[in-house]
């Protein structure tokens, strides 16, 4: 099989398209790239088909050389026969290639080994051909001086016998599928621990079951970690008599004395080496899926979250509300850059309100603010009805953002290079002013495991999070498109072909040489080759170029082609673009090449007539009901207005604009079956939800969308 089979056996997609991804993906081409600007070879698939492919494709690389690995650790104890050779040659299934490997992995020794030592093993074989009349007597023959007894003799069998079983391809098929269609997992309380602080928010598990391959993913990460916290103890089982039952019917031809004593060695194998090894295998494999289910949970809300609408170039006034600590101001220009901050105090205990207004008042003056941004942390309603007091000469925008990751931001590397001069309370306002502005640009600066999207981050597998939370961002960034002049050096790092390196080449570059003119300049920053060119380049825009073709998403490759439309219709390049009477008069398929085909010039065309739009909404106002200030203003039948600020797997959670998010469960979407919660809302979707139930104590609100 080769790498192309193996993943057409797994994707519904052509081998024609398959191929084409591979040799793209080995020309060191990225998935931006390929799935935007080579359509046409790759049959118009999309990013995460693109994806899937190269992931397959690295899978099957890892099961040849883990192949490769254990032929050679076989050969070498030169017991590889021809049969068990092809027979891993011929499998690329990973489960089915550690059963093959089994029997010959280097391992501690065994009690079949001591057995097989004492010289035992061919009195097992016997044993196993299930025709003894005379067991008692047979035994005695292998009675010597490391064996004292009839009885030491079949023991020492039986323990080879059960190793047999143990590495019996058959068996553990077989045994993996009953424990995948019928384990039910089970979690008891640890009662020392019962008590502890944090244990009440695993209270649902200290006694708890149910079937494995029905748990939801986050039931399953919570009993985990409930475990991890040593909380509770969790066991993976299956009806121990149905195992053996099925065992035996594999194993057991006839009824004798052999039979008895096989009986006894497939107990033994079972629960000291079947049960243990196939049980951690079908909760590492449901570990697994909760991980994909979780991730795939937490990517969807990262994207959500990155593609926020941005208000745009505007001067913006932002505020990191508190009550004692005052409330940290900044004044940003549209570039985002720091123009003034200071500190004001209108809540308790200062409630210096007064002057406090006056200083506002003042600032949106002297700087020709058009905005406010507030954190949505503490003190922040508050500080919301304390702006909306003030009497401004200019009608003005408020709006209220997410402050998640603010402070992680304001206390990293990158904060402290942007504003070496500045103290965390500064930066942690200029984020949460910038936020408003262009979700995408400042968000990328922050580790996105500390955004707050998601559940279980923490538990599930890091490097796959990381994979998966990387190439999310890169999808945005790379569908948006970013500005080269005035891009950090976070956000050039996703842009297609660029990376951490290269994008500290070109802030360095930018920041030695001035604006970049146009997209060509961008080959003049140091080991930034043709290949990279070719994969960033149409990606990144630059506003006043004069080829206005470098503020698009056209790419440099095409711009002949555009220049040959613009030429064949009697008019200039910059005349084409926005013309929809004369783009209307192009046929496609007079200007196709050989590298850009009928698809990549219907997407020439589709850009030229919205140079550069950004594919993001943009940014509204939303106003909270202003009756509820804090939590005992809830009562059960309010309908409010709310924002979705995060989705799980078992429902959403919604800003009432008080400081705890109410929960609105998968069951409460809609009327109706919902599978799954990104059907029905979306991260910041403006909503309105019922009040089903307050819980003061424990600080929970449970909220319905049917209203």
């Amino acid at each position: 099989m080769n790498t192309s089979t193996f993943i057409q056996n797994q994707l519904n997609i052509s081998d024609k398209s398959i191929n084409a991804t591979l040799k793209l993906l080995s020309e060191d081409c990225t998935i931006p790239f390929i799935s935007r600007y080579r359509k046409d070879a790759t049959g118009n698939l999309d990013e995460i088909q693109i994806e899937q492919i190269f992931k397959l494709n690295k899978q099957f690389e890892e099961i040849v050389k883990r192949k490769e690995s254990i032929l050679k650790s076989i050969e070498e104890q030169n017991v590889l026969s021809p049969d068990l050779k092809q027979k891993i040659e011929s499998s690329f299934d990973i489960q089915e290639l550690e059963d093959l490997y089994l029997p010959f992995k280097k391992r501690r020794k065994t009690k079949a080994d001591t057995a097989k030592e004492k010289g035992l093993e061919p009195l097992a074989k016997i044993i196993m051909s299930q025709n003894v009349q005379d067991l008692q007597f047979l035994a005695s023959k292998y009675i010597n001086n490391e064996v004292s007894s009839e009885e030491e003799a079949l023991q020492g069998a039986r323990d080879i016998i059960a190793e047999w079983i143990n590495e019996n391809m058959y068996v553990r098929k077989n045994l993996r599928r009953l424990f995948q269609r019928k384990a039910v997992i089970v979690s008891k309380a640890v009662k020392a621990k019962k008590d502890e602080e944090g244990a009440q928010k695993f209270s649902q598990y200290f006694e708890w079951e149910e079937s494995l391959n029905r748990a939801p993913s986050h039931r399953l990460l919570a009993m985990l970690r409930a475990e991890s916290e040593g909380f509770v103890k969790t066991n993976i089982g299956i009806d121990k008599d149905e195992a053996l039952d099925f065992i035996e019917n594999a194993i057991i031809k006839s009824k004798n004395e052999s039979s008895e004593q096989i009986a006894l060695a497939i107990k033994d194998s079972y629960k000291r080496l079947l049960e243990p090894a196939i049980s951690n295998e079908t909760l590492q494999e449901a570990k697994e899926k909760a991980d994909k289910k979780a991730i795939e949970i937490f990517s969807e809300n990262l994207s959500q979250l990155l593609l926020a609408p941005p208000l745009g170039e505007k001067r913006i006034l932002a505020i990191d509300p508190g009550y004692k600590s005052g409330c940290k101001i900044v004044c940003l220009d549209e570039k985002g850059d720091l123009l003034h901050n200071e500190t004001i105090y209108p809540h308790a205990p200062q409630n210096e309100s007064g002057m406090a207004m006056k200083k506002i008042r003042s600032m949106v003056n002297a700087y020709n603010i058009q905005a406010i941004s507030i954190g949505n942390g503490t003190a922040s309603r508050e500080t919301e009805f304390f702006i909306k007091k003030i009497g401004f000469d200019k009608p003005l925008q408020v709006f209220v953002v997410s402050e998640a990751g603010a402070s992680v931001y304001s206390a990293s590397k990158i904060a402290r290079d942007e504003f070496p001069s500045f103290d965390v309370t500064v930066r942690g306002a200029v984020s949460i002013g910038r936020r408003l502005s262009d979700p995408l640009a400042e968000l990328v600066k922050i580790d996105a495991k500390s955004i707050g999207v998601g559940q279980y981050q923490h538990d599930v597998d890091q490097t796959q999070l990381k994979n998966e939370l990387d190439s999310t961002v890169m999808r945005c960034v790379n569908s948006v498109g970013i500005n080269l002049n005035t891009a950090s050096k976070s956000l050039l790092s996703y842009v297609s072909g660029i990376g951490e390196k290269m994008a500290e080449n070109i802030v360095n570059y930018r920041a030695e040489n001035g604006a970049f003119e146009n997209r060509k300049q961008l080959k003049k920053v140091p080991r930034l080759g043709e290949k990279a060119f070719q994969q960033a380049a149409a990606f990144i825009r630059i506003t006043n170029s004069e080829n206005p073709l470098d503020n698009s998403a056209v790419h440099p490759e095409a711009y002949g082609i555009v220049e040959k439309m613009a030429k064949d219709l009697g008019i200039k390049t910059n005349e084409l673009i926005a013309n929809k009477e004369k783009i209307n008069l192009i046929q496609p398929e007079k200007y196709t090449t050989e590298d850009v085909g009928i698809l990549g010039i219907k997407d020439i065309l589709k850009e030229l007539e919205k140079p550069g739009l950004d594919p993001r909404k943009a940014a509204k106002v939303f106003e909270f009901d202003p009756n509820v200030k804090k939590i005992t203003d809830l009562k059960t039948g309010m309908i409010l207005p709310g924002i979705v600020n995060n989705i799980t797997a078992f429902g959403c959670f919604v800003d009432l604009g008080i400081k705890e998010s109410g929960l609105i469960h998968i069951s409460q979407l809609k009327d109706g079956f919902v599978s799954d919660v990104n059907e029905v809302v979306k991260l910041h979707q403006h909503v309105q939800v019922r009040v089903t139930e307050v819980d003061e104590a424990r600080k929970r609100i449970q909220l319905s969308m049917i209203l």
